[in-house]
């Protein structure tokens, strides 16, 4: 893996104020329309129909939920629809939006027809929440003006608006906040050749020439995760540059020394393995039990290090608690004892 003979290496090696490749580089990352987008064949072609029927129509896209793991995309896609439909982009993001007055601010700026991008909309305040029920139906909200008996409710109308929230717990919305949703898109983790489509492009924007044996290695151990794969993209070529080496074996050498193994899985992951398979037996282990054990919080072992977990069949969730498969004895190098929760079959 080398830099490319040409003014983009030098940029990438030495950036100047004038040109940095670095600071553009997450910019120009993002595909722009749908086309460019890589994957999620199922969720392109739905939202295209859905742009398409609206510009036919001459009217706002509807409210669209985008919910799955991180880095699947959720958030370039939202720029898409703006890009595609034409309108501005606002975006926001749960956490900022603690109480019905901060969203009612955002609410009564809006443009006609402008987007607004709501990130982790499961985590916002539920009074909020209980407004934006009746903005998404009605275009309108109710300003509380005054306390006790002499409260009085003020109804502000609300500019024609399309809100595209993000979630990657869609199970913590409530119901009355999901149903108001027009379109529903669940992301899917990539295969690795889709992967390799995302390290292809991303190594044209960096200037670097990258063999098809590099690219499969990189994308094998990239969790399914497209920005995950951009990031080990980075320190590979960051490896390239500092040894002077290249092809397959800088390749191994920089994931090596970032800690990342065949499979894809980095320190936490192996130490959440490690704890179930030597400090417990292999399981059943409660969440919490387990977060303490590895210095973690509970959230991010659930929504981080799980998913990925259960998906290759190394980690099973019971209602008993998580159980370490034979795969993952067998990862770690260590002899599977058996299980009493499950025998010998896991």
């Amino acid at each position: 893996m080398t830099a490319r003979d040409d003014d983009q290496s030098t940029a990438v090696v030495r950036p100047t104020p004038e040109s940095d490749v670095e600071l553009a580089f997450e910019g120009a990352l993002r595909p722009k329309t749908l086309a460019e987008f890589v994957g999620q064949q199922k969720v392109r072609a739905q939202l295209q129909l859905l742009l398409d029927a609206a510009r036919m129509q001459n009217r706002a896209p509807d409210h669209i939920l985008l919910a799955g793991p991180p880095g699947l995309g959720k958030t370039t896609l939202a720029m898409i629809v703006a890009e595609e439909s034409g309108h501005p982009l606002r975006i926001t993001s749960g956490p900022a939006i603690q109480h019905a007055g901060d969203l009612a601010a955002v609410l009564s700026s809006l443009l006609p027809g402008e987007i607004l991008f709501i990130d982790e909309i499961h985590r916002m305040a539920r009074s909020a929440e209980e407004m934006l029920y009746l903005a998404m139906e009605d275009f309108r909200i109710d300003i509380m003006v005054g306390k006790g008996a002499g409260a009085t409710s003020i109804p502000l109308d609300l500019a024609p608006f399309t809100l595209i929230g993000a979630t990657t717990r869609s199970g913590l919305l409530p119901n009355p906040l999901r149903d108001r949703f027009g379109f529903t898109a669940h992301l899917e983790f990539y295969e690795t050749d889709e992967l390799e489509q995302v390290l292809v492009r991303a190594a044209g924007l960096l200037a670097l020439d990258v063999d098809a044996k590099s690219t499969t290695e990189i994308a094998g151990r990239s969790r399914g995760t497209p920005r995950i794969a951009n990031r080990l993209l980075r320190r590979v070529r960051d490896y390239s540059l500092v040894h002077d080496s290249d092809g397959l074996s800088a390749v191994r050498a920089a994931l090596e020394l970032y800690d990342v193994d065949e499979f894809g899985l980095d320190r936490l992951d192996r130490a959440v393995l490690t704890a179930i398979v030597s400090r417990f037996d292999g399981g059943p282990v409660g969440l919490n039990t387990l977060a303490v054990s590895v210095g973690e919080e509970a959230e991010t072992i659930e929504s981080v290090v799980e998913p990925f977990l259960v998906r290759i069949g190394l980690l099973t969730r019971t209602p008993r608690g998580r159980v370490a498969t034979k795969q993952a004895w067998q990862h770690l190098g260590l002899t599977r004892q058996s299980n009493d929760l499950f025998g010998d079959d896991l």
